[in-house]
């Protein structure tokens, strides 16, 4: 592999979060390249400023990092991220309605896509794998498919676990070959992280991206 740099999307999500480590985060993104970075909400109108036309990503999450907020505040929450700038919108699904037994995820899904598509961003949505089995997550998967996202993502970061090899094959032995996988969660070293991508990920989400890179030049 002579691209890791381009399946690693730089993360930084943690709550206490400052202005600094923003910056450093665009900065490294910036000179290795990476396919994109991933931050809250907040800092998506002043990393839009700061990445300029870098051809890095701006990717921000939707809903995060629980899903369970309702759906008009969801799409307000898109509306407002592509008006500032994001190119993609990771969007944690509506947990409870799918373990509700309940459609309204899929619904939910669609009208974001569809908003996504009109204004040619990317969607990714997060499903939360440490809380489904099996069964559940080719069922997911499915009705992300059948909803119009561009891809599937493992995890937030804030669940008991983060992604998994086993259930990264799974996905794909599942999803259309035009929907994406993104791995995320817990990915701190390169062999796992190249696991993941041996596994079928098409991304990976990490706040280590540097370390991985750093080892990937060193291996």
């Amino acid at each position: 592999m002579n691209n890791l740099n381009r399946f690693l999307e730089s993360t930084l999500l943690k709550p206490t979060m400052t202005g600094s480590e923003v910056d450093f985060l665009v900065r490294e993104a910036i000179e290795e390249q990476f396919v994109g970075v991933c931050i809250p909400p907040f800092w998506v109108k002043k990393v839009r400023r700061d990445l300029g036309e870098e051809n890095v990503q701006l990717v921000t999450v939707i809903g995060f990092p629980f899903g369970y907020s309702d759906t008009a505040t969801k799409v307000f929450e898109t509306r407002e991220a592509i008006r500032q700038g994001a190119d993609e919108l990771d969007l944690v699904w509506s947990q409870t309605a799918f373990h509700s037994g309940m459609n309204w995820e899929k619904i939910e899904i669609a009208q974001i896509a569809k908003l996504c598509h009109e204004e040619e961003r990317i969607l990714k949505v997060i499903i939360e794998t440490a809380n489904l089995d099996d069964k559940q997550i080719v069922g997911a998967c499915l009705i992300c498919q059948d909803a119009g996202v561009d891809f599937v993502k493992t995890s937030t970061g804030y669940a008991s676990t983060g992604a998994k090899v086993e259930d990264i094959k799974l996905m794909r032995e599942n999803l259309s070959s035009s929907v994406g996988i993104k791995a995320s969660g817990g990915i701190k070293t390169l062999d796992f992280a190249l696991e993941l991508i041996k596994a079928g990920a098409d991304r990976i989400g990490t706040s280590s991206a540097k370390s991985l890179m750093d080892s990937w030049r060193n291996s």
